[in-house]
C-alpha cells in the first residue's frame, strides 16, 4: 500500500497535507478541483474509510492516521461555511 499525501487548500487560503495509508484516497480527488464542502467532506470520508479499512484487512487493525487526518478534516470543515469550496493541491 503506498502511503499517500493529499494537500487541501481551505477557503481561508491555508493548505493542509492529508494522510492516507493507500493510493485509494486519490481516486476520490483530483488536483486543482474544488469540491462543494459536503461533497468534499463525503468523499473525505469514503476514501479515509477505505484505505483504513484495507490497512485492517492487512494488519488486522485500522490506521490510526489516516482517522487522525480525517478527525482534522471534520473538525475544519465544522468553521467553514456552507457554500464552502475545498480545493485538491496535489496528490503525492
Amino acid at each position: 500500500m503506498p502511503e499517500t499525501i493529499v494537500t487541501f487548500r481551505w477557503p481561508d487560503g491555508t493548505e493542509e497535507p492529508c494522510y492516507s495509508p493507500s493510493s485509494v484516497i486519490a481516486e476520490m480527488f483530483a488536483p486543482g478541483a474544488a469540491y462543494p464542502l459536503s461533497d468534499f467532506l463525503a468523499r473525505a470520508r469514503i476514501g479515509l474509510e477505505r484505505a483504513s479499512g484495507r490497512v485492517e484487512r492487512k494488519y488486522g487493525f485500522r490506521c490510526s492516521r489516516a482517522m487522525a487526518s480525517l478527525d482534522r478534516i471534520e473538525a475544519r470543515a465544522a468553521a467553514c461555511p456552507e457554500d464552502a469550496r475545498i480545493l485538491c493541491v496535489s496528490i503525492q
